[in-house]
């Protein structure tokens, strides 16, 4: 029966190549640490002796995977295995594991700790944008189990939509930074939330904040990137988040401005060099892996709005096919550094979450 099973799953593999091999392996990572307090990177504003407590205390739900943030794309990469793969072993311990952090009073302390005063730019907007990806694959899961806790999370939902919502008109400038606090990253995994929640009013509002910051760039400067902790690329991610946002025949046209120097008419990965990461050890030095990972999924986000006569795909589909390889051979949890977090990474690239 239980081989039955495993090829059943086998079978359902995603489109863009995802095994069950492949999924249990990034689910051990975020299982592994899902809720394993220690170590902690706390981010976190203090207005007394008081909000001097420990991690689980602090935000009961997402305090595994080293800081928040992983915690939460730890969580969404749970629940993407479980809704991919169920009836699976590996599914029903994420299951198990998702089961254990979305209770009530759980969310009620989440909550409490947003609303504490000095605390509104709290994970924004990277971590924001990643609970709304969180509660997107609760969403689109046939499930009782996730239909009772997307209900559960609603109130955080509701609170990182405000939070982003509330920001998003008083931001003069777009962030074009290659880690968390970048806007391009977060405004492509939102709007995602947006039209899978169908929030017009939010959708409307990224789609219009997307085109004052993006639209009249050009020839963005691929040649400085990466800086050596980056892992998403502020050029790469923003032509992720603008064919999300622009008809195909504009976006084809905007791209031509704004990345021209992408080779035509040949399979030529050189132009765009991997992230080589000398030393896994280190959380900042490894982000790179990363960025292998991000930059695939985006090249390959890239190529999904392109036109199939584009001279520029066969240069593109070779960079995309080299980050992979190089950005999936690197998650191996030697290192907690990267192995509380590459994991989903590689699940959102090997899945293809982002590709609609």
């Amino acid at each position: 029966m239980l081989s039955m099973t495993l090829a059943l799953a086998l079978m359902q593999t995603p489109a863009s190549g995802l095994t069950l091999p492949q999924a249990e392996r990034f689910a051990e990572l975020t299982l592994a640490c899902v809720h394993t307090e220690y170590p902690n990177k706390v981010a976190h504003t203090m207005a007394s002796d008081a909000d001097a407590r420990p991690p689980r205390h602090l935000t009961p739900i997402f305090f595994g995977c080293f800081d928040w943030h992983s915690s939460v794309h730890g969580h969404w990469l749970l629940a993407r295995v479980a809704r991919l793969y169920p009836d699976t072993p590996i599914a029903a311990r994420a299951t198990t594991a998702l089961a254990r952090s979305f209770t009530a009073e759980r969310v009620a302390g989440e909550l409490a700790y947003l609303a504490a005063p000095q605390r509104q730019e709290f994970e924004r907007p990277y971590g924001l944008a990643w609970l709304l990806q969180l509660t997107t694959e609760l969403r689109e899961w046939d499930s009782p189990d996730a239909r009772t806790w997307l209900t559960r999370l609603a109130p955080l939902e509701a609170e990182a939509v405000r939070r982003l919502s509330d920001w998003l008109p008083k931001l003069t400038r777009p962030i074009r930074t290659g880690e968390h606090s970048q806007s391009a990253f977060a405004f492509g995994l939102a709007l995602d939330w947006a039209r899978a929640a169908r929030h017009t009013r939010f959708e409307d509002l990224l789609v219009e904040r997307s085109r004052t910051y993006y639209e009249a760039d050009r020839a963005c400067p691929m040649a400085y990137e990466p800086s050596g902790q980056d892992f998403v690329s502020p050029c790469l991610a923003e032509a992720d988040l603008m064919r999300r946002v622009l008809d195909r025949p504009t976006f084809a046209r905007w791209l031509d401005t704004f990345m021209p120097d992408i080779p035509r008419a040949r399979r030529d990965a050189a132009w765009l060099e991997p992230g080589v990461v000398l030393d896994p050890s280190d959380g900042k030095l490894a982000h790179l892996d990363g960025l292998n990972l991000s930059r695939a999924w985006m090249l390959e986000g890239i190529l999904s709005a392109l036109p199939p006569a584009d001279p520029r795909r066969p240069a593109l589909d070779a960079a995309a096919a080299r980050h992979r390889e190089a950005g999936l051979a690197a998650v191996t949890g030697e290192h907690y550094a990267g192995g509380h977090w590459l994991g989903t990474f590689a699940m959102y690239l090997a899945s293809g979450r982002g590709l609609r």
